[in-house]
């Protein structure tokens, strides 16, 4: 699997969604991005989610599970799970699938119109909240 680390830092720009059934807004930006050296389908990732005033650090990875490849669009499947920094109520573990798809563009040999959904569920480190979330690329 070729190294798309930088894929995840999605050009420097936070991912947006939304948390619980209210629908808060969520941000969840990733700083640092590196590919497994004895697993090339996993990469570590850290940064930091904020919902309201709440902003929290987060480690965790995303883990490929299926990759699509046809001529001009690649679509890759996978696991992720972001654990957050333990301080209180609203600290917790983000986990669900994401789907990452891309167009090829064979002239310029680069890769365009990228679209990562991350889907799946937060919940707080009590056990007392638990909420799904949808997150994606901007």
């Amino acid at each position: 699997m070729p190294n798309i680390s930088n894929v995840w830092l999605n050009n420097s720009k936070p991912y947006v969604g939304t948390i619980g059934n209210d629908k808060e807004v969520i941000k969840l930006k990733i700083n640092i991005s590196e590919q497994d050296k004895k697993n090339d389908q996993e990469y570590f990732v850290s940064g930091y989610s904020v919902v309201e005033n709440n902003y929290s650090k987060f480690e965790g990875k995303l883990k490929i599970t299926k990759y699509k490849d046809a001529k001009k669009k690649g679509v890759v499947y996978g696991d992720y799970e972001l654990v957050e920094e333990n301080k209180g109520k609203h600290s917790g573990v983000f986990t669900g699938k994401f789907i990452y798809t891309f167009k090829w563009n064979k002239t310029s040999e680069k890769i365009q119109s990228q679209y990562i959904e991350l889907i799946g569920d937060w919940k707080s480190y009590d056990k007392t909240l638990d909420f799904k979330t949808r997150l994606k690329n901007q």
